[in-house]
């Protein structure tokens, strides 16, 4: 150590390291903290070159400036404090730490017990402490320039009604994409390449939802068993993208893709975790957070505070309630929204960051600050409405500005298609928006985010090809993974040779994604899943960082993905199926219709009665257009056709007497999931006509008159 670095005062505010045109100025927030420690590395992050106490303490933030340093420089640092795990204090200054407020992450973790802040397997086991430094192992934080020229690099700011989400893996989707260059694959570049973006304008998607990009750390069982945590959500840096999605800059690569999809009038949204980090439990690694003050990062046990409050099943819960947690999370969804240009996010286990001390509050301090924040409250936000807390499913709890994750539109379309019955009343208030969850404090039908299948579950074509999860790859004994699929294989579990269960197969698949784009609400298509992508029945492919978690461009659905485009079209050109309010079910004025319409197979409107018959597996409505919605955008009630939309998930064909469709007017098939692959353009069919709606099928049906 040569003790070359000039050593200013610098100022506490910003948090991280800041570059500032002239020099880097460090701070960092610990409120128990005794002594900070800002340590440097060589240009490989392996040989510690310097250390440097940061000389100030300012309203519990530790900070100092280097006029000598530049982008590129590699730190972190060492914490010290009392280590008192049963109070909830765990310093240890042989531990490097990862500044949170990094902006890029160099290296990969190198696992041994040097990375906990306990002797593994000793008596009093993490009430000890551990002596031996971890600098050699741990990823080191990088000072970085995130200076970008964006051009002209405006967000596209689609409108609620007309989103259509893709959720992807940025990795996954162009690993084995043969258009996409070698050298690029898997990373965000890639993902910007024409041909990939080009699969994404074609299909109609508005929106890419991506899943998490901050920096992880793979599970040291996982690295053991040479497997990697894939799907990301193991975060230990909230302001850096993980290594593995660049090739040269964390930032330019990043912001590259999002200026192209920008082009291609694509938003980009982020999944993000801030429920959890890495560091597990209390016998988990010191690499970040605990070290530097573990008593106001984590949510710890009243009472027991050596222990951790656990709702994210991850061993910890970040604690927002702490005015500085607060902070940091708030400052880093500024920071991808301001700095990288990304218009929304979808927050895993949101559920767990509105806890207040008595449990899941709907004015806690975290929603309380994103409302009221002129950046946030204006992008797009998705609470995934759930956490793994006793009272922790709180769908359509969300405050106003929230869409929500609707786990009971997965759940009750997926019961429903595999032939439950008893489920016609649940269907018709998922298909319509579920007012019965969201028409509150003037949200809106998008508030309800509708999905069939996502990441976390089956594919869409291993729903319809397995009823019990295969996950035997994870190495975890097919523990893992959800056994609540609500799956139906069609008469044989997995691949099969019978044509019949082919064809019952891809019709089952015709009817999910046909019921999904035609639901009121947002849409959100797993990828891949219009090309008939499949994991081979492994429902919980997070550690599958190889072909079964790629999608392979080689072996896709010509017929799939072109009905896919035709449903997405559809949709586009209808407002009637992307309404802006909810359904009233009265009669509309100066039209011959109501909104909508309840309808028996015997062509009149549904009574009370039938509406409570369990046996009912069939489902019926009209929507009817004539009447129309006020377009806040042009100012004026836009009309559209009327449609009649007929499903039923018997074993049997129904036969259904065709309603009226209005004055003169006749019905014109578009879609028939039994009858053919993609939508079509059918012939006029009087009304009273029987249609034979088959077993396992959905029909849609368009108000035409005599001679259209």
């Amino acid at each position: 150590m040569n003790g070359r670095w000039r050593l200013w005062p610098g100022t506490p505010y910003p948090l991280g390291a800041t570059w500032d045109g002239n020099g880097v100025n460090f701070a960092l927030f610990s409120a128990h903290a005794e002594k900070v420690e800002l340590c440097l590395f060589d240009r490989h992050g392996q040989r510690e070159v310097e250390r440097l106490v940061l000389p100030e303490y300012t309203d519990e933030v530790w900070h100092g400036y280097l006029p000598d340093a530049r982008p590129g420089l590699l730190y972190g640092y060492r914490v010290y404090g009392p280590h008192d795990p049963l109070r909830g204090h765990r310093f240890n200054h042989h531990k490097l730490l990862i500044d949170p407020y990094a902006r890029a992450i160099h290296g990969q973790m190198r696992w041994s017990d040097a990375h906990l802040g306990y002797r593994a397997n000793s008596p009093r086991e993490d009430l000890s402490f551990d002596r031996r430094d971890s600098a050699r192992g741990t990823p080191k934080s990088r000072v970085v320039d995130t200076a970008f020229t964006w051009g002209h690099d405006k967000p596209p700011a689609r409108p609620w009604s007309q989103t259509v989400i893709y959720e992807m893996h940025v990795r996954g989707f162009t690993m084995r994409h043969p258009a996409v260059p070698p050298q690029l694959r898997g990373t965000f570049l890639g993902l910007a390449q024409p041909a990939v973006i080009d699969h994404l304008v074609k299909l109609g998607v508005t929106a890419v939802e991506l899943l998490p990009v901050h920096a992880i750390i793979d599970e040291r069982h996982l690295v053991e068993q040479g497997l990697r945590n894939y799907w990301g959500y193991n975060p230990i840096a909230f302001f850096a993208a993980d290594s593995r999605y660049y090739t040269t800059s964390p930032h330019g690569d990043f912001k590259a893709m999002v200026q192209r999809l920008h082009d291609a009038g694509i938003e980009v949204f982020l999944d993000v975790v801030y429920n959890h980090t890495a560091e597990g439990n209390h016998l988990g690694p010191t690499i970040c957070f605990r070290g530097i003050d573990n008593a106001s990062y984590y949510r710890l046990v009243p009472g027991n505070e050596r222990h951790y409050e656990n709702y994210s099943g991850c061993g910890n819960t970040l604690n927002l309630r702490h005015p500085r947690v607060l902070q940091l999370v708030m400052d880093s969804l500024r920071y991808w929204v301001e700095e990288m240009h990304v218009d929304g996010f979808r927050f895993d286990l949101a559920a767990s960051l509105a806890r207040e001390r008595a449990g899941f509050d709907g004015g806690s301090g975290f929603l309380d600050a994103v409302r009221q924040d002129p950046v946030l409250s204006r992008v797009k936000l998705i609470a995934e409405p759930w956490d793994l807390g006793g009272d922790g499913y709180r769908l359509g709890g969300f405050p106003p500005g929230w869409s929500e994750w609707n786990g009971r539109y997965r759940d009750t379309l997926r019961r429903f298609w595999r032939g439950d019955g008893g489920l016609i009343g649940d269907l018709a208030s998922r298909l319509t928006g579920s007012s019965d969850l969201f028409a509150w404090g003037g949200r809106r039908p998008w508030a309800s985010v509708n999905f069939v299948t996502a990441h976390d579950g089956f594919t869409l074509r291993d729903l319809v090809s397995y009823e019990r999860k295969h996950n035997e790859a994870n190495h975890e004994d097919n523990r893992d993974g959800t056994d609540a699929n609500f799956g139906w294989n069609c008469g044989a579990e997995g691949p099969s040779a019978d044509p019949g269960i082919g064809r019952l197969r891809a019709r089952q698949v015709r009817n999910f994604l046909a019921s999904l784009l035609l639901s009121q609400g947002v849409p959100m298509l797993l990828a891949g899943d219009e090309m008939g992508r499949t994991q081979l029945g492994n429902n919980n492919a997070y550690c599958q960082d190889n072909e079964l978690g790629w999608i392979d461009w080689l072996q896709v659905d010509s017929q799939l993905l072109n009905y896919t485009r035709s449903l997405i079209r559809l949709r586009r050109e209808h407002p009637i199926f992307r309404r802006a309010r909810f359904f009233k079910g009265g009669p509309l004025p100066g039209a011959d219709l109501k909104d909508i319409t309840w309808i028996t197979p015997e062509g009149r409107e549904m009574t009370h009665q039938d509406w409570m018959l369990p046996y009912a597996r069939s489902l019926s409505f009209i929507l009817g257009g004539d009447g129309g919605e006020f377009s806040v955008r042009s100012g004026q009630v836009e009309t559209d056709d009327t449609f009649l939309v007929m499903l039923n998930a018997h074993h049997d064909t129904i036969d259904h007497v065709l309603p009226r469709a209005g004055a003169g007017r006749a019905w014109k098939l578009l879609i028939d999931t039994a009858a053919v692959d993609r939508v079509v353009d059918g012939c006029l069919v009087e009304c009273g006509e029987k249609y034979p709606l088959h077993a396992h099928s959905m029909a849609v049906l368009v108000a035409r008159t005599g001679d259209a």
